[in-house]
């Protein structure tokens, strides 16, 4: 039953965000043929200031972008045309980018503090083609990034780096992932779901840093890997804090659990730099391992170390407890299929403040019908919870309603849906002249 629950609520989630990215017009479009506002990516995200607070939507016609691009700024959602037919991509092995760096960064799609990014519906790869070398495709340093009905490709290590390690968080859906060493590796909170990973090289998929808080967590469900022979799903450097639920795990998969990396990585003796290494990363290892698994499965027969321990993990959470909602303590919800509301309007100074649970994206001109039938216009407040309207000198009484002039008004936050605003008006506000 509550799987049938779970499958119940990724159907609608799924539907909804299809739904809201069709019927949300792009602010900017990027068509390599010439026919958008830009034929490059990086040009698009370049015309963004900085200091954005609003929600800014890039749709990217199919086409092949061999190019690099750098966010920075806030709240921008990349939207490709069809997850196949937009391709980013660049060959970057990090090495080349050591010795000879740019403005643009390591990866492919590099996010610089840019928070609340939003990728969707495309392909993004680096194409460096090379087995185990460093060759990042996202690298990002935001907090509340969202991956959704993606393919996100390379061969080398680290191929989804976020590590905004202080109070990073992470969304992930429905993408294809694939890369060598700790090719998936979150600092911070990570939640992840109806993903596949492709390991190409004999060691681990997935790799987590919670080292700078006892909650932080990568939780991992309804996802399938597979690789080459003797893959290795996890290890960690520092503290980490690993859930598997409902996992399956390709006949390849190495008998071998998640574990703290000591060094050396070989059969070699020890040096004096492995043993410092080693004592270095002990005050970085308090919390002791922490792999948590919940009903996985793997084709040829199970390990005895991912049989269900859901039990021994602090508070001993129930496989239902263990969303996205409280992988991220309530403090973020990306699953939320519920918009901001309407908490409270105030009428002062012949000017009209309508105060939102959340901050709030507003496209196109909204305004205030007045319950004496005149207008009052939308004037700024875009990217706050507070939107300001200024009514006509001779308007009168109190708001009626909120007549959206063929706009709309968004959650600015991320999110795996587009969460349009309820627009009832409350009970109790100073709502007259």
């Amino acid at each position: 039953m509550t799987r049938f629950y779970l499958a119940l609520a990724l159907f609608v989630s799924t539907s909804l965000s299809l739904l809201g990215s069709t019927l949300l017009k792009p602010d900017l479009i990027v068509a390599a043929d010439g026919s958008g506002d830009f034929k490059t990516i990086q040009a698009a995200v370049e015309s963004i200031a900085k200091t954005n607070r609003e929600r800014i939507v890039v749709f990217i016609k199919d086409g092949v972008y061999k190019e690099k691009v750098r966010v920075d700024a806030s709240f921008v959602t990349l939207r490709g045309e069809s997850r196949k037919g937009t391709r980013i991509e660049f060959p970057q092995l990090n090495d080349d980018f050591t010795a000879k760096s740019d403005a643009l960064g390591r990866a492919v799609i590099n996010l610089n503090r840019a928070d609340d990014f939003v990728l969707e519906n495309l392909t993004a790869e680096n194409t460096a083609g090379i087995i185990g070398p460093h060759s990042f495709t996202i690298y990002g340093t935001g907090d509340r990034t969202v991956i959704v009905d993606c393919d996100v490709l390379s061969h080398g290590a680290d191929t989804v780096s976020l590590w905004l390690g202080e109070r990073g968080r992470y969304y992930h859906a429905r993408c294809n992932f694939s890369g060598s060493v700790d090719f998936i590796c979150p600092r911070g909170w990570c939640y992840v779901t109806d993903c596949s990973f492709y390991e190409w090289k004999n060691t681990a998929a997935t790799w987590h840093d919670g080292s700078r808080n006892k909650d932080m967590k990568f939780v991992l469900r309804h996802c399938k890997f597979d690789g080459t022979n003797d893959w290795v799903l996890a290890r960690h450097h520092v503290d980490a804090q690993f859930y598997y639920l409902d996992c399956t795990f390709s006949k390849t998969l190495a008998d071998k659990p998640p574990r703290r990396v000591i060094y050396p990585l070989g059969n070699a003796p020890a040096t004096e730099a492995d043993l410092k290494r080693n004592t270095d990363l002990d005050g970085k290892n308090l919390w002791g391992e922490r792999a948590y698994f919940w009903n996985c499965r793997r084709d040829g027969g199970d390990y005895g170390w991912f049989t269900n321990n859901l039990a021994l993990a602090e508070g001993s959470p129930k496989p239902e407890q263990i969303t996205a909602e409280w992988t991220f303590a309530s403090k973020w919800n990306p699953e939320n299929l519920s918009g901001p509301v309407i908490r409270q309007i105030k009428i002062d100074a012949g000017r009209i403040a309508v105060m939102f649970s959340e901050e709030v994206t507003v496209k196109g001109h909204p305004r205030l019908v007045l319950r004496d039938g005149k207008l009052a216009g939308y004037v700024s407040g875009g990217g706050s919870d507070t939107l300001i309207f200024n009514p006509s000198k001779d308007a009168a009484g109190e708001v009626a309603s909120v007549d959206l002039d063929g706009g709309v008004i968004i959650a600015s936050e991320a999110a795996a849906v587009i969460r349009r605003a309820g627009l009832a008006l409350p009970r109790n506000s100073d709502n007259s002249r």
